[in-house]
């Protein structure tokens, strides 16, 4: 793994001091040589391999990497969700070895309970843990008017658009009061527009709370609007490629995707994701057949 800034990605003093400050703070989520492989009737196939980072308190991580790289194998070993064959997940210190109230997650699918209101849906967590109903409908409600849907506490999931329904499993996973709240590919199945306002809600409320996030992504704006590192992994097997400093000043908007500090670091991330591979020789590529469905004198071009 590569440590050290790349020369191009130069940090302004106030972004180097942001970085000096969130190193002094606490570990909250350690990884120390983590490694998952499938075990099958065809063979085994190697998901991670040997990936170790950590994560202080109340840091922004993304994660991102090519198809195929483990983002989504890693988050739910971090959830608890499934087992590993090696390596070690330390919280606080202690290592993971199931889910726990000390992680909440948000998946990419709008997870709600259909049946539920969206304050029932909230709710759920605490009840399940034994607080007293009156008691945590109180704090469903302060959750609720943190994310900006007070108005739809006895709303249904289907009543609500995708963006509200994301903002209510937020709400979900954040009342039980996480050390670290995992999310992934959270906005995935929302329209452009949508997930841009739920980028800027999320940074909002994380802001307000104390809570470190992890999030998985595919899409690289995202990851450079939102990070304050960006841990990016390799596939084949899922490695850890570099653990890149976002030059990018908070608080963050959208004028900055313009920036040379945005632009450079996306054109980095570009580089380690879709490398510049050598061009075939001609006689290489493959040229499919084609038949043609109109007439010849009827061309687009």
């Amino acid at each position: 793994m590569q440590n050290d800034q790349p020369s191009y990605l130069q940090q302004s003093d106030a972004v180097k001091a942001r970085f000096d400050k969130l190193k002094q703070r606490e570990v909250i989520l350690e990884v120390q040589g983590l490694t998952k492989v499938y075990r099958s009737q065809q063979g085994e196939t190697t998901a991670l391999s040997n990936v170790s980072f950590k994560t202080h308190r109340r840091e922004f991580v993304c994660v991102i990497g090519p198809s195929g790289c483990g983002k989504s194998t890693l988050i739910r070993i971090l959830a608890g969700l499934e087992g590993y064959s090696g390596g070690q997940v330390l919280l606080d210190g202690k290592p993971v070895t199931g889910p726990g109230r000390d992680r909440g997650m948000v998946f990419q699918g709008y997870t709600l309970f259909p049946w539920l209101t969206v304050r029932k849906n909230v709710m759920f967590g605490l009840e399940m843990n034994g607080l007293p109903h009156d008691e945590a409908a109180r704090e469903a409600d302060l959750w609720l008017e943190l994310v900006g849907l007070e108005k739809f506490a006895k709303a249904y999931p289907h009543q609500l658009s995708g963006g509200m329904k994301q903002r209510v499993a937020i709400a979900r996973a954040l009342v039980n009061q996480p050390r670290i709240l995992l999310m992934d590919e959270p906005f995935g199945a929302l329209d452009a527009q949508t997930r841009c306002k739920m980028q800027s809600h999320l940074l909002d409320i994380w802001r307000n709370v104390d809570v470190t996030i992890l999030f998985i992504t595919h899409d690289l704006d995202e990851a450079i609007y939102l990070a304050d590192r960006i841990l990016v992994l390799k596939a084949n097997p899922g490695e850890v490629q570099e653990l890149i400093e976002v030059p990018v000043p908070r608080p963050r908007n959208v004028d900055q995707l313009f920036s040379p500090e945005f632009i450079a670091t996306k054109a980095r991330l570009e580089a380690l994701i879709h490398p510049q591979e050598a061009a075939p020789a001609e006689e290489d590529i493959v040229k499919p057949h084609m038949i043609r469905f109109v007439n010849v004198a009827d061309n687009v071009e």
